[in-house]
């Protein structure tokens, strides 16, 4: 079979070399790759199997092993890997070289069909909470078909990566891909269930993502001599600089050389791995960006995204710099997250939460919109809980982020139409809106159906959902998997209403829209146009019964409440151990984020900046002597500072020690939801109270002696 010729993806230097279009996706075995390769019969039945979410039979995965391996070899790869995504929330490989011996003293390349399929890494060292012990080291990767295999580029060689699921010996899920598979494959049976009641047939409905990926990037020298910076992926003590983000210049500001040097690497990089990366821009605070995706399929999106973070951190140490992924990494600026931008459709490519010209007629919009405020209504606090982190704590509730309180913005118009829906009403919203600037040689713009608002967790945004308050170095999966489960949940219950009105004599259109109709009603308190930020509104969402789980340590009991999961053990997306497990795995992550950081500043304080302080104090004390010394008389106000500076000190160290305390205590305490609270608590208070002695300790040290780069020079605009 002929072959088209792929050009040779090291060759590729620069964006603007050839076109996007015929590089994009060179370094993976792509659909278009399989299409050429494959024998006819070999790819239908490849992609039937993908369709109908079947295995793939032992004959179609020899050929696919085969035309695989052939394709890695013409690309000079050496080596192949199932690269997987276990509960540490990084990704995972161990690589292989194609090679197995032909004769004594002879090797050849090989690639089996079951090496594709299935690989067998060693289980024992991956978060399991409690699903297996430690000596039990059996686990296993299985191939997603879905997802294409791609190339890694390393200094020496290229190696073969095969996106897997990761099992235990008895088939548990060991982790996120697993549970976002079987959320995917339940909301498209309830959703094209659906689509009956209108007529529409499909196969699948999809469900569909753009996750928009913000960080920071610092100068990766100094960046390295911070250890906050290295371990915590934070800082964990500096004082504000003279300048952060007051004049709101930052944002969408042209952006610096040696930064666009970088972000044309990365996307060169993700389009060679078929990575749509779309945007680019300058974030609000000082060096701090966004980089977001065309929508793809949520597995995809989510193996993606951990490619791009990836790609990221890579990319920006060959340019010097360090990219900062934590949802706080300076105190005093805004934090980064992740907009999850989530959607369905059918495997035709229709978005049923298209409004259309007329949302007010499209009855089928309405009824998934519908299914979704259900979801959110009914399950806010599990949305919330799949966000929580120790670093996203940082984040959530400032005027930065998206409360801690999950609510819909919907805009004016929708937001119209479904209180006239409630009423029984017939709504006049959908006339087109036109904005006329008053400027003749400028074009009248069209205005959209909805505003934005950048305060609310799960803003409607035109044709699809965002999921604002998701953190920056979260793995999506885990909130996908929320938000498909409790979507699926919600249709389900949507459709069995609609199957019963039927039976009951209502017309199809009518027994639909009596449901919507409902929903909207019951769904109404979810909804919120205003101010998230607000104080008034978290009144507000108290008198609305919304729950409001102010950080991790609160957002955990909602996770481990029976009705969160029971949306994920009825539908079979995770059983009772594995939901057991990742209970413990939550709380043992939460617990090591913060002990690591208790840990690095305990060390900062001890051995570099009271030190520090400790040598300002005696040179200061020393110059001032030699003053006195010389008969010049030193003012009081200079002795004032010295002894304010001496006191401050001496509260430092009263402030470690408490910090070291509550520090021994938490790991002294050996109940996990104890533990937690300490920790969330007690260990918490006791460093922000140091942090907060050691900045002042940091505005009066001679710069000379302050051993750490500070925020001015961290935040400085990268030249």
């Amino acid at each position: 079979m002929a072959k088209a010729q792929a050009p040779d993806s090291s060759s590729i230097l620069r964006l603007d070399q050839i076109k996007i279009s015929q590089y994009f996706g060179c370094n993976t075995f792509s659909e278009r790759t399989m299409r050429e390769r494959l024998q006819k019969d070999v790819y239908k039945a490849y992609r039937q199997a993908l369709k109908r979410g079947e295995a793939l039979s032992p004959e179609v995965a020899k050929s696919v092993a085969l035309a695989m391996k052939e394709w890695a070899l013409e690309q000079g790869c050496t080596h192949f890997t199932h690269w997987f995504l276990p509960m540490t929330g990084a990704t995972a490989e161990k690589h292989d070289a194609f090679i197995t011996w032909e004769e004594p003293g002879q090797v050849i390349e090989r690639f089996s069909g079951s090496q594709l399929i299935q690989g067998e890494p060693d289980a024992s060292s991956f978060p399991s909470g409690g699903l297996r012990a430690t000596f039990e080291a059996r686990g296993y990767t299985a191939w997603d078909p879905a997802s294409p295999a791609f190339l890694m580029e390393g200094p020496l060689g290229k190696t073969l990566c095969i996106p897997t699921a990761f099992v235990g010996y008895h088939g548990e899920a060991l982790d996120h891909k697993v549970p976002l598979l079987r959320s995917m494959d339940v909301l498209s049976r309830r959703a094209v269930a659906g689509l009956a009641h209108f007529g529409v047939k499909t196969d699948s409905v999809i469900a569909q993502c753009g996750p928009e990926q913000e960080y920071f990037a610092v100068d990766l020298e100094l960046a390295q001599q911070r250890p906050d910076l290295m371990f915590a992926n934070r800082t964990l003590q500096g004082a504000k600089p003279p300048k952060g983000q007051e004049l709101e210049d930052h944002y969408f500001g042209s952006i610096k050389e040696r930064v666009l040097g970088f972000m044309q690497e990365v996307e060169l990089e993700c389009f060679k791995l078929g990575i749509p990366a779309k945007t680019r821009h300058n974030e609000v605070a000082p060096n701090q960006f966004e980089i977001a995706p065309i929508y793809e399929a949520a597995n995809i999106a989510s193996d993606h995204n951990q490619l791009l973070m990836e790609l990221l951190k890579s990319v920006g140490e060959r340019h010097g710099l360090a990219i900062l992924l934590h949802e706080k990494p300076f105190a005093g600026v805004n934090g980064s997250g992740k907009h999850v931008n989530w959607s369905l459709a059918t495997d035709e490519g229709q978005n049923l939460l298209e409004p259309g010209q007329t949302p007010e007629e499209n009855l089928q919009f309405l009824y998934f919109l519908s299914a979704t405020l259900k979801a959110i209504h009914t399950h806010g606090g599990l949305l919330r809980a799949a966000i929580a982190s120790a670093g996203n704590d940082h984040r959530l509730g400032a005027n930065e982020a998206p409360p801690a309180i999950m609510s819909a913005f919907l805009g004016a118009q929708l937001s119209h139409i479904l209180d006239a829906i409630e009423k029984g009403d017939a709504a006049d919203a959908s006339t087109q809106r036109i904005l006329d600037l008053g400027i003749g040689n400028l074009p009248r713009i069209e205005k959209d159906a909805t505003d934005r608002n950048r305060t609310s967790p799960f803003a409607f945004t035109g044709n699809k959902f965002e999921f604002r308050a998701v953190g920056s170095s979260q793995p999506i999966a885990l909130p996908l998997t929320v938000i498909n489960a409790a979507v699926a949940e919600a249709l389900e219950g949507l459709n069995a209403k609609v199957e019963a009105g039927i039976k009951a004599g209502k017309e199809p259109k009518a027994a639909v829209l009596a449901v919507v109709r409902q929903t909207i009603i019951e769904t109404k308190a979810i909804r919120f146009e205003g101010n998230g930020y607000s104080d008034d509104w978290k009144a507000e969402a108290e008198r609305r019964g919304l729950p409001h789980a102010k950080d991790t340590v609160a957002a955990l009991h909602i996770w481990e409440s029976p009705a969160s999961k029971a949306v994920f053990s009825k539908a079979g997306i995770l059983s009772e151990g594995e939901l057991e497990s990742r209970v413990h795995i939550r709380h043992e992550q939460y617990q090591k984020a913060i002990a690591i950081e208790t840990q690095v500043l305990r060390e900062m304080a001890e051995t570099q900046i009271l030190p520090s302080i400790t040598a300002d104090l005696g040179a200061r004390a020393k110059s001032l002597g030699r003053l006195a010394a010389a008969g010049i008389a030193v003012p009081e106000s200079l002795k004032a500072a010295l002894q304010a500076q001496a006191t401050l000190a001496g509260e430092a160290q009263d402030r470690l020690s408490a910090m070291k305390a509550a520090l021994a205590a938490a790991e002294a305490t050996e109940d996990n939801h104890a533990r937690t609270e300490i920790f969330g608590q007690r260990v918490n208070e006791a460093k922000h109270a140091l942090r907060e002695v050691l900045d002042h300790l940091e505005e009066a040290c001679d710069a000379d002696l302050w051993p750490l780069p500070k925020y001015w020079q961290l935040l400085s605009p990268l030249l």
